[in-house]
């Protein structure tokens, strides 16, 4: 019976984890508005900030034709690689987790919203 109860309290925990992280492209397109000024994520076009077409599975600091900060270069040479934990950490707090970044912003704080985003990036490999 004890183990009934936590098995039961196990699966729940997990739920709720899951639904917290549910990726919503749709939603994260409208979190990406705050992105726009800087980055495309659908064509391969450099802005004030690289595209993001393709990140996922890209090394960070090396898009082609962009002139990233040595910090991000650095990091890319030390083997950052925009996978979706990574990109997670660094939307959270991008001058943290690569400090000397050129990326102004200051992050996003809802982790639905970080997910959300991510799903959205990954629409256009």
């Amino acid at each position: 019976m004890r183990f009934t109860a936590v098995l039961i309290a196990g699966s729940l925990v997990a739920l709720a984890t899951a639904q917290s992280s549910a990726q919503d492209a749709a939603a994260g397109e409208k979190v990406f508005a705050k992105c726009k000024a800087c980055h495309v994520a659908d064509t391969d076009q450099n802005k004030v900030g690289p595209t993001l077409k393709g990140l996922i599975g890209r090394t960070a600091g090396t898009h082609e034709g962009f002139k990233y900060s040595p910090a991000m270069i650095a990091a890319g040479q030390a083997g950052l690689v925009w996978d979706e934990a990574h990109l997670a950490d660094y939307l959270t707090n991008p001058r943290e987790k690569v400090k000397g970044t050129k990326m102004a912003f200051p992050g996003l704080k809802n982790p639905d919203d970080i997910a959300n985003v991510i799903a959205y990036l990954k629409q256009f490999p």
